[in-house]
């Protein structure tokens, strides 16, 4: 049996798992992540803790894989840029084999995590497949007959920032009407946040005092109230996800679509309408090549069994 260490580096933790050759995760463990100390010392910390974690479980490894926030250039291992980590064309996968003398593969983290729930995940049924993270962001993973696809110079695979709204709302990345801008979690907030300040009767108020304390749950559960101001919340959000989605799926036509993020808690309250109008817009219908629309199943996890994967079919 072989076995390799997947890493994911974010900004906060650095977590790294211990996989086998057929995806069973046999140890796990995070550490801070640090980043005021410069990307020498992450770097030997990365290499530390997948050996340690090796050495506890007596295993040899056989490569480490590691997804990385930011635009990666996966061909060489480098970090072009990484806001959450301050780097700019930092040679990783160098870093690493200068400590340990094994393959290093480095992708961008939510290839990562693509990449892990079609592995082992959600998504190992099918061999096309995109994973949408709806968080802070909008992050994406796209598999193509198994395989990642990361466009030219992997600087690619960024649905996020594809417009849904000319002349919308400002995006971080400096374009209006991104996708992330209206259907990430931060988004989500935002328009929770300006219903309120439009109804102060909302039963939200009730539910969340304070606008500092809205969160990605705040209109469902003023929906689940029987709030109307909520429920416009939620319908509109919705709406955005899925005209987003539906461009995806005309574009790629994927098997699957899988979301991941906080507000996949949902459940039905958020996938049956968000299918009802994904399945509308998809063009030529749905009896030719229907997509599946479901939510990850690895969680926090999804990263590492990716990472893993990455180096081990390169192996």
């Amino acid at each position: 049996m072989k076995y390799y260490a997947g890493i994911d580096l974010g900004g906060t933790f650095i977590k790294c798992g211990i996989i086998d050759e057929e995806g069973k995760l046999i140890a796990k463990d995070k550490i801070p992540t640090e980043k005021e100390n410069g990307f020498q010392y992450i770097a030997n910390k990365m290499s530390d803790l997948a050996l340690s974690l090796a050495n506890k479980m007596n295993v040899k490894l056989h490569g480490i894989g590691i997804g990385s926030p930011g635009t990666v250039n996966s061909q060489k291992g480098v970090i072009v840029y990484s806001n959450n980590l301050d780097w700019d064309n930092v040679p990783l996968a160098e870093l690493i084999k200068q400590r340990i003398n094994l393959p290093v593969k480095v992708t961008n983290d939510a290839n990562a995590a693509a990449i892990g729930e079609q592995f082992c995940g959600a998504g190992k049924e099918y061999s096309d497949m995109i994973l949408i993270t709806l968080g802070t962001g909008v992050g994406s993973g796209i598999v193509i007959e198994g395989k990642l696809f990361e466009g030219y110079r992997s600087a690619g695979a960024e649905i996020g920032h594809s417009v849904i709204h000319v002349g919308g709302e400002k995006c971080t990345c400096g374009r209006r009407g991104c996708f992330e801008a209206y259907a990430s979690a931060t988004a989500l907030i935002r328009q929770t946040r300006r219903a309120m300040e439009r109804n102060h009767n909302s039963a939200m108020w009730r539910l969340c005092d304070r606008l500092e304390n809205v969160n990605g749950r705040t209109a469902f559960d003023g929906l689940r109230d029987g709030d109307k101001t909520a429920k416009r919340v939620v319908n509109t959000y919705i709406r955005y996800l899925a005209e987003g989605i539906a461009n995806l799926c005309n574009e790629f036509r994927p098997q699957a679509v899988l979301l991941g993020g906080g507000i996949c808690a949902e459940g039905d309250t958020l996938l049956r309408p968000l299918k009802k109008l994904v399945n509308e817009r998809l063009f030529g219908g749905t009896k030719y090549a229907p997509v599946q629309l479901l939510t990850a199943s690895l969680g926090n996890d999804a990263g590492v069994y990716g990472a893993a994967r990455l180096v081990m079919v390169s192996c």
